[in-house]
């Protein structure tokens, strides 16, 4: 206890108070080292003459001026590295050179000569004990701080990224890096910064020996290979898993240094998101005058938080849900400074879609409100025609009518050869721009009409990421349809984005193609969202497992695999790397103006099998 307090009145000391007391002990330590060189040397003890007292005294004062150029007084020592061991080496080489270059003078001129071997031993001595000073020092002053539990961590990589944070966790103190973990046969049983590096199937045993309590992954871009090897590793072990920020976003002040993040389900899709075009970002929206339709919704939501970020004019919330209407606009009016228009009402309110594109100048449209639920749809088939297919041509007309700049509708990758009264809804919408593309185009408008297609986003409102975890956290099952159902998926920020940006690298009429890389077994993610829960599957294999996984069977209209294309070999690279442009087919988009009031009869007659038989009649010709 008196030596902690000891030590604590030390770190405590003013700075300049440090440094003083840091070169009074050098200079005791130089003058006991140039003594014991001559002690080792000799063999015994000894009352040194005049003129070697002058000389051993000399050594300070050569040694004292090197020691300040080398930054021997500048370093904080309580997190002085390793590394600085190279510095004190250097600063105690160049001392004792200089030294000898004054052993040599004094002989020239007369001076009691001195074995040749004293300098040699002096320099060892002295890189010894001016090393013991500063190490011993910062050994003394972390020992004054409050004592705090070490936590063990793996690091996997062996990158920079890798190699500063294990420097970064040193300092602090309050993590010990039990060790990196890398891939490369090459590396393994190596020691980088102090540190040895293992395989990944060493990871298990790890966690056993040394109590491992944290898995960091320092690479975010990682393959999708690599990913789920890790995946399958670390989410049998209930330990914590985080990853660390890219470089680039710490550079930008995106993060916090230490503020790794919790490993999310979208790091272990095997995606590798694209960075957005921050040029075309901003060209699509500042200064602008936008409107939202379905502003409270997941995709809707996201876009409003994407779209303040770049300087809009005016943001308007059009959205049928007063709760999700209202909780959205608090939140923007929170996070951003332009102005904020809450709309509550319908698509299918075509002179309220009017009146508000007048009144507040509007420059841009997203069509994001759509009932996009396929089991819900199918149940109720007359109003998700009313809101995905009337709605889209309500406000495209309104749109129209008022001189909007840009429209983009959001459609899904269920429009592809859809088997449900969802997907064939939204291929009626794709159908329903062109033909207003057409239109403007045939007026000589400077407007475009176009819309945007992809696949599943990851935790969007009734998608099953969602569901999954509310599943797993009631304690399972987790229901599959089919176990080999697969979906494409990507980030919902990163499906905002490309919305955005697609804007301007397709053309009036055109529907845009998110690239989605390979599409996701359903039954991997649902296992993928168990491990990292901490839990294990329960199945025949391990009968013993925690969440077990239950197939329900295919639901009507679903599908066990989803496209994104009609015909992928004529889908046209755009100038953004993931955004492709689909093929124009057929001339279907000119029967719109006589298949809708068709549809709408059968709306108003509230005849379900006549519109259901529309529906697939025209799209399936």
């Amino acid at each position: 206890m008196k030596t902690a307090n000891f030590s604590r009145r030390i770190a405590q000391l003013p700075r300049f108070v440090k440094q003083l007391t840091m070169l009074g002990v050098d200079v005791g330590m130089l003058l006991l080292g140039v003594y014991l060189a001559y002690v080792l040397r000799y063999g015994f003890l000894f009352l040194p003459n005049t003129k070697q007292i002058l000389l051993m005294l000399a050594a300070p004062l050569v040694a004292v001026p090197v020691f300040i150029r080398y930054g021997l007084y500048r370093a904080v020592i309580r997190y002085l590295p390793e590394k600085a061991i190279w510095s004190i080496f250097q600063a105690t080489a160049v001392a004792s050179l200089l030294w000898v270059a004054l052993v040599f003078l004094t002989e020239m001129t007369g001076g009691t000569g001195v074995p040749r071997s004293v300098p040699l031993i002096y320099w060892l001595v002295i890189t010894i004990l001016v090393s013991i000073s500063r190490f011993g020092a910062k050994w003394i002053l972390h020992e004054s701080s409050t004592p705090v539990k070490r936590e063990v961590a793996l690091i996997i990589g062996t990158g920079e990224a890798a190699q500063q944070l294990a420097a970064a966790l040193r300092v602090h103190r309050d993590t010990f890096v039990a060790g990196f973990i890398d891939r490369d046969p090459s590396l393994q049983g190596m020691d980088i910064a102090g540190t040895r590096v293992y395989a990944p199937t060493a990871i298990t045993d790890l966690v056993d020996n040394y109590g491992v309590c944290q898995v960091v992954i320092s690479d975010p871009s990682m393959s999708e290979d690599e990913r789920k090897t890790y995946v399958s590793i670390l989410g049998r072990l209930k330990i914590r898993t985080s990853i660390l920020p890219p470089i680039a976003d710490l550079s930008r002040g995106k993060y916090l240094v230490g503020a790794l993040r919790k490993i999310e389900i979208d790091d272990l899709l095997g995606r590798s998101p694209v960075p957005p075009d921050e040029a075309m970002l901003q060209s699509m929206i500042e200064g602008r005058a936008i409107m939202v339709t379905g502003a409270g919704g997941s995709i809707g939501s996201e876009l409003c938080r994407t779209i303040v970020n770049w300087k809009p004019r005016k943001l308007v919330l059009f959205e049928v849900s007063e709760f999700a209407l209202y909780q959205q606009e608090r939140k923007l009016k929170a996070a951003s400074r332009c102005e904020i228009i809450p709309v509550l009402g319908s698509v299918t309110q075509q002179e309220l879609v009017e009146n508000v594109i007048a009144s507040h100048g509007i420059d841009t449209i997203y069509h994001c409100a759509a009932y996009k639920h396929v089991p819900l749809v199918e149940a109720n088939p007359l109003e998700g025609i009313r809101n995905n297919i009337m709605g889209t041509k309500a406000v495209a007309d309104a749109a129209l009518k008022t001189g909007v700049e840009r429209f983009i509708l959001i459609s899904s990758d269920k429009a592809v050869r859809p088997t449900n009264v969802m997907g064939a809804t939204k291929r009626w919408a794709e159908f329903v721009i062109r033909h207003y593309g057409d239109l403007a185009q045939q007026k000589g408008a400077a407007q475009s009409f176009s819309s945007v297609r992809f696949g599943n986003v990851l935790g969007s409102n009734g998608s099953v990421v969602p569901l999954f975890r509310e599943q797993i956290a009631a304690g399972g099952p987790v229901t599959l349809t089919d176990e080999d159902m697969t979906r494409y998926f990507m980030s919902i920020r990163e499906a905002a984005e490309l919305i955005i940006q697609s804007g301007a690298v397709i053309k009036s009429g055109e529907t845009a193609l998110l690239e989605m890389g390979r599409p996701v077994k359903i039954r991997d993610l649902a296992e993928n969202m168990i491990l990292m829960a901490g839990l294990t599957v329960r199945d025949i294999k391990n009968p013993d497992g925690d969440i077990a996984i239950r197939v329900t069977g295919i639901r009507e209209g679903e599908k066990l695999y989803e496209e994104l294309f009609y015909d992928p070999d004529k889908a046209q690279r755009t100038r953004h790397p993931k955004i492709l442009c689909a093929e124009k087919r057929g001339t279907k988009a000119d029967e719109i103006p006589q298949r809708l009031p068709q549809m709408q009869r059968f709306l108003d007659s509230n005849d379900s099998a006549g519109a259901r038989s529309l529906l697939f009649d025209y799209i399936s010709q």
